[in-house]
């Protein structure tokens, strides 16, 4: 990442100081930019020019107080600040450890072959905020569970294929079952495993900082999106979403099937506005994901997605 942290370098020598709340968003921005280019580097923009497109939008944000987002979720500067251990959300941590519980009865022993594929179906309905309008995209994928063949995924509709992984290659999370299955299960160790890039869990959980549990939220949040993971691996990622400081729960939500739920959001250090996940009012089982967006024309939108079936296969574009 040398170069990419000398262009923030470059930037940041002409540029005026940052308060921290844009500093969190363009941190913020950098993640997730980074995350899904990674994830599909043959159908996005190169990583040097990712960067630079997201420095750009901290430079306006620099000289107008406009955050400029384009195709990623609001955030709220508001928000930015880290909230103690001891102020943890009582009502947020109960349905996150009610997921696990849930989660837990719920799973059934997995091992797919090194040579099968993960299928999986998510439905995406993003209303338009100005007009009301819903849109549906059915959006089916099939990813290789070792890497080593191509696999097809679709966004919004879109297909993308990405090539087989490279060596040194990784994406999150960890599409190797032999990757996943390294990730341990107790949830204060998967948080530091999580947001350090060497993967140790030898850090302790009250030393990390609010935008490592900002990258904690995130990241549990793409691993919770896996159809398929080893045993224990979901009902701790839920536990650890638990401990992380500002979860918040939201009562009266629905999801994209209309079913009645109760939202977890973030609301700590790089907070995205409109974002949480959702889960069943009652059960605790995870019904899935809502966000706010907007687009590089300004039309802004909410987007509510949920799986509905996922199996192992053993080719491309086969169906359960």
């Amino acid at each position: 990442m040398t170069d990419e942290l000398e262009l923030l370098r470059d930037w940041d020598a002409d540029a005026s100081p940052l308060t921290e709340p844009a500093r969190e968003q363009a941190r913020h921005r950098l993640l997730n930019t980074i995350t899904r280019t990674e994830r599909n580097p043959d159908t996005g923009l190169g990583r040097r020019r990712a960067l630079r497109l997201a420095t750009a939008g901290v430079v306006a944000m620099a000289i107008t107080g406009t955050a400029v987002l384009i195709t990623s979720e609001g955030e709220d500067p508001d928000r930015a600040g880290t909230v103690a251990p001891q102020m943890r959300n009582a009502a947020a941590a109960k349905v996150l450890k009610g997921a696990a519980a849930y989660a837990g009865d719920q799973e059934t022993p997995v091992a797919p072959r090194g040579d099968q594929f993960i299928y999986s179906k998510r439905i995406i309905k993003e209303r338009d905020r100005k007009t009301g309008k819903i849109k549906t995209f059915v959006d089916v994928n099939w990813d290789s569970v070792d890497g080593s063949k191509r696999s097809l995924t679709m966004e919004r509709g879109n297909v993308i294929w990405e090539e087989p992984m490279k060596d040194g290659g990784s994406v999150w999370p960890p599409r190797e079952w032999s990757k996943l299955k390294k990730l341990p299960t107790d949830p204060e160790k998967l948080v530091p495993a999580i947001v350090s890039a060497r993967g140790t869990t030898d850090q302790s959980i009250d030393d990390l900082s609010g935008f490592d549990w900002f990258r904690a939220y995130f990241l549990l949040g793409e691993l919770l999106k896996h159809p398929v993971l080893p045993p224990g691996m979901r009902a701790a990622a839920y536990e650890a979403l638990a401990l992380v400081p500002g979860v918040k729960a939201i009562p009266g939500v629905k999801d994209s099937a209309g079913r009645p739920g109760v939202g977890i959001a973030y609301t700590g250090q790089g907070a995205q506005k409109g974002s949480y996940l959702i889960f069943d009012a009652e059960s605790y089982e995870f019904l899935g994901f809502r966000s706010e967006g907007s687009t590089a024309s300004g039309r802004t939108y909410v987007q509510l997605s949920h799986t509905v079936e996922w199996a192992i296969v053993d080719r491309l574009r086969q169906r359960p």
